[in-house]
């Protein structure tokens, strides 16, 4: 099949102009995923852009993004297919009030209108350019994680009442995880790695700028510097890129041009989600003027 990238620096290229910023340990890894034709195990913190990754890679190549969300007690008739149980029943009353025979109504009812395709069918089935999205894969069980490894071995699917489904094309797939248990060795060894964390600092000030175009440079840097000092807080919920880019746009609604502490006292909650860290943030970065001195702080405003 035709390769969608290729170098990578192609890769960085392309994901910018759907305003996501790659590395190069990022796009080296989105390289080998097409050239391998490997699905990728996207590990890291809450709110690193795992998942915005995936939709990236989307948008940048003109795939169609088909997402798997996974919790627990997620299985095979969520993640793969079902049958159509209600409209089986209908046309078994209708049959049998022509007197259809079983065999006739079995193959009838058991045949592709009554199948619901959930989403790894649905990707395996496409023909046109797909990335598949099998979303925070450490929630669900080891059983639904031996289902995931069945498809991604082969990428196909067997469907007792219709044979064997082989997949039309290979799709780009991630899989993310935040590391809430440990995947298995054998899940591990069919992935290539990628371990996503928070950007450095210069690299955040960029994202702010793309997503935000609106800013000025000396903002931008301010709010990047403010939100690796919170971020060093021991908290129970770290700011993620999302909510950088939401504390952002929010001193722009406010008509704010720096990062005074003041600001911060009045903007926190937009960067924190619980009353113990926003509590706890706040003593941090002496935001009441009572404690030692702010981290980050005077270091935004320099």
């Amino acid at each position: 099949m035709a390769h969608r990238f290729e170098t990578v620096g192609e890769v960085v290229d392309r994901l910018r102009t759907v305003d996501y910023l790659a590395d190069a340990n990022i796009a080296g890894v989105v390289y080998l995923a097409d050239r391998l034709e490997k699905p990728v195990l996207v590990e890291g913190p809450a709110g690193v852009g795992k998942t915005e990754l995936a939709k990236a890679i989307a948008a940048s190549t003109g795939a169609r993004l088909i997402r798997l969300q996974c919790y627990e007690g997620l299985d095979e008739s969520k993640a793969l297919y079902e049958w159509n149980y209600k409209k089986q029943l209908l046309r078994i009353q209708a049959d049998r009030e022509h007197e259809t025979d079983w065999e006739t109504v079995e193959a009838d009812i058991f045949s592709e209108p009554f199948l619901l395709t959930r989403p790894l069918l649905e990707a395996i089935r496409a023909e046109e350019p797909v990335v598949l999205l099998i979303d925070e894969v450490d929630r669900v069980e080891i059983e639904t994680e031996a289902l995931l490894l069945e498809v991604l071995s082969d990428f196909q699917v067997s469907i007792p009442e219709l044979g064997t489904i082989q997949g039309k094309q290979r799709p780009i797939v991630l899989l993310t995880s935040n590391n809430t248990r440990e995947l298995s060795e054998a899940l591990k060894r069919r992935c290539l790695y990628l371990h996503v964390d928070y950007p450095d600092l210069e690299r955040e000030k960029d994202i702010v700028r793309v997503r935000v175009p609106e800013i000025d440079e000396e903002l931008a840097e301010q709010i990047a510097r403010v939100v690796r000092s919170v971020r060093q807080i021991d908290l129970k919920k770290a700011p993620s890129i999302s909510e950088t880019i939401d504390w952002a746009r929010t001193l722009l609604y406010l008509g704010k041009e720096s990062v005074e502490p003041d600001v911060i006292a009045e903007t926190l909650h937009v960067l924190l989600k619980y009353q113990s860290d926003l509590v706890k943030a706040r003593k941090e970065l002496d935001l009441d003027g009572t404690a030692r001195g702010a981290p980050g702080i005077g270091a935004a405003r320099t």
